[in-house]
């Protein structure tokens, strides 16, 4: 059981991004892939959850037993992946208590229905641990939030999907230290041994308060090394041009 992506290589027009990607994310662990702008991460992140814009040309993604690569986004989800945008979407006309409810709805057998009461009292629970005003239930996804708020937002909807895997694409751009800390006691609560995280960043700082259990370094469209939390403060240090990593790229 895992989250694995073997040898998988993926294109834009005219543009080959992902080169022989190879990477597995097991149950209960937490995978962190760093890298220079322009490397393939946050295209590793559209890719996994089936964007239109980039086509698979070779290789393979496994979801425990299920061939993500046959499936369309909607049954991506359903299967148990979760991804935390970059760049969270707007959704006008769409309260959060809605949006949250329909897509916890549509993972129901048919025929069964959410019981209102409860949906509420664990929304609100997992709201006041991620510090949001209930107002927000009543909200447009997204709509007319702050950069901190649209990340808090997309952390209570993995908090009530409760997915097998998440990807987290870099959930620390644009947060300030308090609303980081916030964030990341949000990630925390959800870890577990039932559930794997992939988590897509350019800096350390986001690692001091999720702590990784192994770290990649992506370059050129591929994992070049690969070691424990220490390899991030490495990359601190020592930057991404350092020798042995532009020569295994």
């Amino acid at each position: 059981m895992a989250l694995k992506i073997d040898n998988l290589h993926a294109q834009i027009p005219g543009r080959e991004i992902l080169k022989g990607l190879t990477l597995e994310v097991k149950p209960g662990e937490v995978h962190a892939i760093m890298g220079p702008n322009g490397s393939g991460k946050s295209t590793l992140s559209k890719v996994l959850c089936g964007h239109e814009d980039y086509e698979v040309t070779s290789g393979t993604v496994m979801l425990d037993d299920v061939n993500l690569l046959e499936l369309d986004v909607d049954a991506r989800s359903r299967a148990g992946l979760f991804l935390a945008f970059q760049y969270p979407f707007e959704i006008p006309g769409v309260s959060n208590a809605n949006f949250i409810r329909a897509a916890l709805q549509a993972r129901l057998p048919k025929g069964e229905d959410i019981d209102a009461v409860a949906y509420y009292k664990k929304l609100y629970a997992r709201m006041d641990q991620l510090e949001m005003n209930r107002t927000f239930t009543s909200r447009s996804v997204n709509e007319g939030f702050s950069g901190g708020e649209k990340k808090r937002n997309e952390i209570l909807q993995l908090m009530m999907l409760e997915p097998r895997y998440a990807v987290l694409d870099e959930t620390d751009s644009g947060l300030d230290i308090d609303a980081l800390k916030i964030v990341a006691q949000g990630v925390n609560a959800m870890r577990s041994p039932e559930r794997g995280f992939l988590v897509i960043t350019h800096y350390q700082r986001l690692l001091n308060y999720i702590q990784p259990d192994i770290v990649h370094v992506m370059m050129d469209g591929r994992i070049v090394r690969s070691g424990g939390p220490e390899l991030a403060l490495e990359l601190e240090e020592k930057g991404y041009e350092q020798e042995e990593f532009a020569t295994a790229a």
